[in-house]
């Protein structure tokens, strides 16, 4: 239960920092060195994988509290997505791994942990393939915190954050 705790405060902190309407949040950004390859960067390959043990407990976080999906199933949610960058890169998600914010990753309150998602930009049209291994976006005009690579992908890292789908992906 304590690590369960510890990755939940991580994870606030991480999705807590994501801008509100455009530029980057305090010391956050994209870092000073980011892959060349960035546009390049492979979705995540969707695989059955079974659920982690603690993050998928329901939780607390400013006052709300959330049920995560006891089983990965088809979902849909509309919403504004965000991102987070440097200033969580190599620290521990919801999931027990090193966030890599040049991996096709996702934080969203109720989605399975692991699971996968599709999330396409309404503005742009572009779609991603993202791994949820984090829990988050703690604000309530927020659906889904990306990581930079695929908030990049997206066409969001600039203004910070954008409208999307998020179609959850069932492994066959």
């Amino acid at each position: 239960m304590r690590r369960l705790a510890a990755a939940l405060a991580i994870a606030l902190a991480a999705c807590s920092s994501a801008p509100k309407k455009g530029g980057y949040y305090k010391d956050d950004g994209p870092g000073a060195n980011p892959p060349s390859n960035l546009a390049s960067i492979p979705d995540a390959r969707p695989r059955s994988e079974p659920l982690h043990r603690y993050a998928n407990r329901p939780y607390e976080v400013f006052g709300k509290k959330y049920l995560p999906l006891a089983s990965v199933q088809p979902y849909h949610q509309r919403g504004m997505a965000s991102w987070y960058g440097k200033r969580f890169h190599g620290q521990k998600t919801a999931s027990g791994e090193a966030y890599d914010m040049y991996a096709m990753t996702a934080a969203h309150p109720i989605l399975p942990i692991p699971s996968y998602a599709r999330v396409t930009s309404l503005r742009t049209g572009r779609q991603v393939v993202v791994r949820v291994n984090d829990r988050g976006p703690f604000h309530s005009n927020r659906a889904i915190d990306l990581s930079y690579a695929a908030a990049s992908r997206l066409g969001l890292v600039g203004a910070g954050s954008g409208e999307v789908e998020i179609d959850a992906i069932v492994p066959r």
